[in-house]
């Protein structure tokens, strides 16, 4: 356990707590949501310091129930993210002779200015959406969090994909030696 000491002008403020007791209290709720376009929001307000977000999503934590938390060493709270904490604005290929093929690496660039290269530990997923049948594709960027790949960069990867390499008519895209599935040939 580690200990700290409070310093102030008598001895009554120079108590001494832990900063574990401090986060395990109950937590509580900040008043902060990450849209699904990836702003942030403190009481329903856009935050419009990028600094001060960028600072924030550095002690963005997911537990194993999917809540999100901002964890500090001296406290913690809920906050509330309509879809994903991140989106991915971009992606940048690099293979070798421009192919795409098992060699390529493919480097995504959130709204946050974080760049991630996908692969086995940063891998690319698809939700298709019962009801419409739409694609949601996220990359994971770190611990849990994810990044919603928006439009424009899903239409640069889905030109950049390729027929998957047991030919059944899948099409994805490499990256890390890793296949990553993007949906049916049609």
């Amino acid at each position: 356990m580690t200990e700290a000491a409070h310093k102030g002008p008598t001895e009554q403020y120079n108590e001494t707590c832990s900063a574990e007791d401090t986060v395990a209290d109950t937590p509580r709720e900040f008043g902060l949501r990450i849209g699904r376009d990836g702003t942030w929001y403190y009481l329903e307000s856009p935050i419009h310091r990028l600094p001060l977000v960028k600072l924030f999503s550095t002690v963005l934590r997911r537990d194993d129930e999917g809540r999100f938390w901002l964890v500090t060493p001296v406290e913690r709270g809920i906050i509330h993210v309509d879809d994903a904490p991140f989106v991915a604005v971009d992606v940048d290929l690099e293979a070798p002779d421009d192919s795409a093929g098992p060699d390529a690496t493919l480097t995504f660039r959130t709204n946050l200015d974080e760049t991630v290269v996908a692969g086995p530990d940063h891998p690319i997923r698809i939700d298709i959406d019962r009801e419409t049948g739409e694609p949601a594709p996220y990359v994971t960027v770190r611990d849990r969090l994810e990044a919603l790949i928006n439009r424009a960069t899903f239409y640069r990867l889905a030109e950049m994909a390729v027929e998957s390499p047991d030919g059944t008519g899948v099409l994805g895209v490499w990256s890390g030696g890793t296949f990553f599935p993007l949906g049916r040939a049609e």
